[in-house]
């Protein structure tokens, strides 16, 4: 079953799809496990789609920017279809989870978000990849170009194998090239990283002024 539950998300267009069981996520905050959503919660499908890498080579103002809201807007998709092949063919119920916004949780000082679960804890919670230095998932074929998706379910499942970490020891190049110094090596500053990286110009359109974490990491495109 676990098996044929992957299948449908690869055929929705994941680049990838990992399974957590519930007893991954033990250690979830108050209001961010994936009971506090769906008390019935067995299982978290979790999935992802990487942007393509030449967008790494270009100013992310523009493209970056544009070409990523399209991968979130695709995410939910693939959430929304995979929970209803989920409730059609294994009699189960699943509850598709936004990738982003909209959202609860705002820390005005901070400025800081939590979306509904965090998916990046989830990735790693299904095998999809571990966290590196810049908080970045970094998958073995994908770097850190995906971005994830996940389905809650009452289906109980095998968890798939944890990743191995890809991010190099004595490696500091995010931590060192962050231009307003957001990253520590086990967190990220949102405020700092949110006042430099997101901008309008003049027309009113939202823009992406930085991503420089993604492009100086070695791992950025897994090991090709």
């Amino acid at each position: 079953m676990k098996e044929d539950i992957r299948k449908i998300f690869m055929k929705l267009s994941a680049d990838v799809c990992g399974i957590a069981n519930i007893d991954r996520f033990t250690g979830a905050p108050e209001g961010f496990h994936p009971a506090d959503i769906f008390p019935d919660c067995k299982s978290v499908v979790v999935f992802g789609i990487a942007v393509p890498r030449g967008t790494m080579k270009v100013s992310p103002r523009t493209i970056y920017k544009q070409f990523s809201e399209i991968v979130k807007i695709e995410l939910d998709r693939i959430a929304y279809y995979g929970a209803l092949e989920i409730e059609k063919n294994f009699r189960g119920l699943a509850v598709p989870i936004p990738c982003d916004g909209p959202y609860e949780y705002w820390d005005a000082e901070k400025m800081e978000g939590r979306g509904l679960i965090s998916m990046k804890h989830a990735a790693v919670a299904a095998g999809l990849g571990m966290l590196g230095k810049s908080t970045l998932l970094l998958n073995e074929k994908f770097g850190n170009t995906l971005n994830i998706g996940a389905v809650l379910t009452d289906i109980d499942l095998q968890s798939d194998n944890f990743a191995r970490s890809l991010c190099q020891d004595g490696c500091r190049l995010c931590l060192d090239s962050c231009p307003v110094g957001a990253l520590d090596g086990a967190s990220a500053n949102q405020r700092r990283c949110r006042m430099n990286t997101y901008v309008s110009n003049a027309r009113g359109f939202e823009l992406t002024n930085c991503n420089t974490c993604r492009v100086v990491c070695p791992m950025r495109y897994g090991k090709v």
